[in-house]
């Protein structure tokens, strides 16, 4: 197999062409041995497959939280709504306990689900894969639930370095 060509770009106009993606927002959380309870906001996250039901997402391989992940046998995918944006920033940038007066309730695997997410997915930790600065992991959706308001919310959206509440056209 041919391999890829060297980038004829340089890493700056990468990261901007990339910014362009709008993404939806969420914050995967779960709970360390110590039972510690962790979480992260990313935007790294897809849908794979309906049969099974898997999901991916994407987490540095240098981030703190990695060894949690890594070696946790499940987290939950809490997608954040537009009036969500402080726990978003929250859980990218505040140090120490980042749970702290956040509410949210014990899924049936023990894993934090936050309260207000637009919807949420249980998942096993079902495999990672290691792709440059980055872990893949996989999850196999074990339950999931949607917001009872989710028509009336609008997702939280990150476009070119900017957050966005979105609504249909």
């Amino acid at each position: 197999m041919k391999r890829a060509s060297p980038p004829n770009f340089d890493p700056l106009a990468f990261k901007k062409a990339l910014g362009q993606f709008a993404t939806g927002v969420t914050v995967i959380t779960t709970r360390a041995a110590s039972g510690q309870l962790i979480g992260i906001t990313a935007s790294s996250f897809n849908s794979v497959s309906l049969t099974p039901p898997l999901v991916l997402w994407s987490l540095a391989t240098r981030s703190a939280s990695m060894p949690a992940f890594q070696a946790n046998s499940h987290y939950v995918v809490n997608v954040l709504a537009a009036s969500q944006l402080d726990l978003c920033k929250r859980f990218a940038t505040v140090k120490g306990d980042r749970f702290e007066g956040v509410s949210h309730a014990a899924g049936d695997s023990g894993m934090p689900v936050l309260d207000g997410a637009l919807a949420w997915f249980e998942c096993h930790n079902r495999s990672r894969y290691e792709e440059g600065d980055h872990v893949i992991f996989v999850g196999e959706v074990e339950r999931c639930g949607v917001n009872e308001n989710a028509g009336d919310l609008a997702p939280l959206v990150f476009q070119n370095g900017q957050f966005h509440g979105l609504k249909g056209l």
